[in-house]
């Protein structure tokens, strides 16, 4: 870790109260997670003050508190109390300060979709050459990331980084910390529009990421999205991968099945065709980002499709869940216009007798909320869905698109959930998405009861 010299130059913090504490082993920002011989920064938030609980988070074991506010400390607290200016720009700061110490490659992951799946698979991809650590569930935002970057040590070699953010300078604060020698952009949408006003803006947030990048760091994006493919740069390099495409590094020949997905790419006029064990087109182009970075780090492409057997997926992210009365695709972490289309676009490769979505709120569309919801329909229509059963904000709008009698608009999650059984048939194919904020996973768990009450438990 840090000694205490470097988080008092890392933060320009000052001692308040000495307690002869020098050594720290981990840091946290939660006194339910504070362990012996630790940093607890404590951070303010709009319904909540951690200065008041530094004095708790001493007698659970933390040898230093980084408070901005001293009205809440005794001089009975237990730990050494050292004050900065403000205690979220201390966690990057510190960050940073433990970046650099470390000398980790960073490859930071960013897009208004794709992020999470795109990192699961770069991690895979390296992980035959390299020890890679990357982000864990969400942890993409000025919280979460300066405790991923406390998770590593000197073992690892390289560490991916996911960076997420919905309005200007978040991505810049991020990049800040993390410094990232390699940056992957997934796709522009229009996540957070609501904020940028236009999707102009989220490049230009997106964009953030290569802020601190020199005449060595690489961008790799993906050049299939019309915003992306003209990106130039004079101070650093950057790669495009292209699906069908005249990008630096195409992927052809796709096909996409229900377990797995393959596609011909080529490499210095030798044709190679790689499997990936995954899903949809869209992890297609994930993994042509993942391939563009191991390429960058000196994999061959042999090396990079042996790794790829230690994919590990986040859960609820187009999981395929076969049971003996229907098949569910689980993909209820998040949701936006386009992963929307994806996952129709899965389901739509998926044998079945008939084809339901059941979808909720896409969040932070602003503006553009009840078009967007529109339009997901009018392409749920277009794309052999059968049924659509909704619920949420500008649930109407998914309804007006798919313009058919088998529309099902109801009042609440808990009203869907109790229709499913009269709905759902034997042998349907089932797409369950929706916004984080929906918890849509009920109705998964739902659905599975249904088939094991039918006798037949779900496998991947």
């Amino acid at each position: 870790m840090l000694t205490l010299n470097e988080i008092l130059k890392a933060t320009k913090g000052e001692i308040i109260i000495d307690k002869g504490y020098k050594s720290f082993k981990s840091l946290s920002t939660d006194t339910r997670k504070i362990e012996k011989d630790s940093i607890f920064v404590a951070l303010k938030g709009e319904n909540f003050n951690g200065n008041k609980f530094a004095e708790e988070a001493g007698e659970k074991g933390a040898s230093i508190v980084i408070v901005d506010e001293l009205e809440w400390i005794s001089q009975n607290i237990k730990s050494t109390v050292i004050r900065v200016k403000n205690t979220r720009d201390a966690l990057l700061d510190l960050a940073k300060f433990y970046r650099e110490k470390l000398g980790v490659k960073i490859i930071a992951v960013t897009g208004s979709t794709g992020k999470t799946s795109t990192k699961d698979i770069l991690a895979a991809l390296l992980s035959k050459k390299y020890k890679v650590f990357k982000t864990k569930g969400n942890f993409n935002n000025e919280v979460g990331l300066p405790l991923m970057i406390f998770s590593m040590d000197e073992s690892y070699d390289i560490a991916i980084l996911e960076m997420g953010m919905s309005n200007f300078n978040e991505i810049h604060r991020l990049a800040n910390a993390g410094r990232p020698d390699i940056a992957l952009i997934t796709n522009i949408g229009i996540s957070h529009i609501e904020n940028l006003k236009s999707r102009e803006n989220i490049l230009k947030a997106k964009m953030e990421i290569t802020d601190f990048f020199n005449k060595d760091s690489v961008l790799i994006v993906n050049g299939n999205d019309d915003l992306l493919k003209n990106l130039k740069s004079s101070k650093y390099k950057i790669i495009k991968t292209t699906i069908n495409g005249n990008g630096d590094i195409n992927g052809e020949n796709l096909k996409v099945g229900i377990k797995e997905s393959s596609f011909i790419i080529e490499l210095k006029n030798k044709r190679k065709e790689f499997t990936l064990p995954l899903p949809g087109k869209h992890n297609i182009e994930n993994c042509l980002l993942g391939i563009a970075a191991g390429l960058n780090l000196g994999l061959s492409i042999e090396e990079m499709e042996e790794g790829l057997k230690n994919l590990e997926k986040t859960s609820m992210r187009l999981e395929i869940l076969n049971t003996k009365s229907f098949t569910i695709v689980n993909d209820c972490y998040n949701a936006s216009p386009s992963s929307m289309k994806s996952s129709i676009d899965t389901v739509k490769s998926i044998n079945g007798k008939r084809k339901i979505a059941i979808l909720g709120t896409m969040k932070e569309l602003g503006e553009f909320s009840y078009e967007a919801h529109k339009e997901v329909g009018e392409y749920a229509k277009n794309n052999d869905i059968d049924i659509i059963m909704v619920c949420g904000d500008y649930s109407e709008g998914f309804v007006e698109g798919f313009s058919k009698d088998t529309a099902y608009k109801f009042e609440n999650k808990e009203d869907l959930i109790k229709a499913l059984k009269d709905k759902v048939k034997e042998n349907d194919v089932i797409l369950v998405k929706a916004s984080r904020a929906m918890k849509f996973e009920d109705i998964t768990k739902k659905l599975l009861d249904l088939a094991a009450n039918e006798g037949g438990e779900a496998t991947h």
